[in-house]
């Protein structure tokens, strides 16, 4: 994926960085909670190998990634590093931890 300039850029072409191979065997909903300027809620949806991006809250999602947007526009233009993010408490996680390391390899983040 090119470098982005926007969060909400990110989530519209969702589709150009998603590498379906990596996504084989997953069906889940990762909620991005992203604060601060230019911030805002999304969606992703991985199933059948392929992803689905909507804006706003989920009612179930799988995974939850809670992150400022500035922090989360530099981790997918490789600006951050997604473990170290994690680390220094940048990024937060709620829920399967595995599935969170597979959405790194899926979009090809951090």
């Amino acid at each position: 994926m090119p470098r982005v300039t926007s969060i909400q850029e990110i989530f519209e072409h969702i589709d150009e960085g998603f590498n379906p191979a990596k996504s084989e065997g997953v069906d889940a909903v990762f909620q991005f909670n992203l604060t601060g300027d230019g911030g805002g809620q999304y969606w992703v949806k991985v199933a059948n190998q392929q992803a689905e991006a909507q804006e706003g809250a989920h009612d179930a999602p799988t995974l939850t990634i809670t992150a400022s947007a500035a922090d989360y526009l530099a981790l997918v233009n490789g600006d951050l590093n997604a473990m170290a993010a994690f680390m220094q408490g940048k990024v937060k996680v709620k829920g399967d931890m595995g599935l969170a390391l597979k959405l790194q390899a899926m979009f090809g983040i951090g």
